[in-house]
């Protein structure tokens, strides 16, 4: 695992077009499908990272509390040849334990994880409803091991002024987590 940050594209950036195998149902599901009279939650993310393993709760509170509001779709990026316990397979079976309905993509091919320049996991990436980027970055100011608990209140301060139709601070601050795991060949 080697410690990487994000490196947070730039806002007012569309959101970028996917289409993707959504490891729940076995179809592919693509941004076509959001809901388009709702913002959108993109988040990077992995089964094996510590530091997405760390937001697991958040995750779901987010799912909770969100789900009616925003559209929440993850996407998993790695390289499954060589990080196994992040195949479709073992993401669906993540899903399911943790009680997540909202789509978990696999990037088989990686070029959306580029073409968002996307760098760790995790990374969140919040568009308003003219699909337009309104915050990118880290879910709070915790970490494992760091003795502080997650609360989500970066993501979450994002979320809330954009659903009150409040500016969304431009201080924000990028992502750390285990790099992406790029295939090699």
């Amino acid at each position: 695992m080697a410690l990487t940050y994000s490196s947070m594209l730039d806002l007012g950036t569309e959101i970028v077009p996917f289409k993707l195998l959504n490891v729940l149902t076995n179809e592919n599901f693509s941004s076509n499908n959001l809901d388009h009279n709702k913002s959108s939650l993109i988040m990077f993310i992995c089964n094996h990272c510590p530091y997405v393993i760390h937001y697991h709760e958040q995750i779901k509170i987010l799912a909770s509390e969100y789900a009616d509001a925003i559209n929440l779709v993850a996407i998993s990026s790695n390289d499954v040849v060589n990080y196994p316990e992040d195949s479709p397979e073992k993401m669906n079976q993540l899903w399911s334990r943790l009680g997540l309905k909202f789509p978990y993509l696999f990037d088989e091919s990686q070029e959306v994880a580029r073409k968002y320049k996307a760098e760790c996991t995790p990374e969140f990436y919040l568009f308003n409803l003219d699909k337009k980027l309104v915050y990118r970055g880290r879910m709070d100011d915790s970490s494992p091991g760091s003795n502080v608990d997650p609360s989500g209140r970066d993501l979450r301060l994002a979320i809330d002024n954009l659903i009150n139709n409040k500016k969304i601070s431009e201080e924000q601050y990028p992502s750390m987590g285990c790099n992406i795991k790029w295939k090699t060949s």
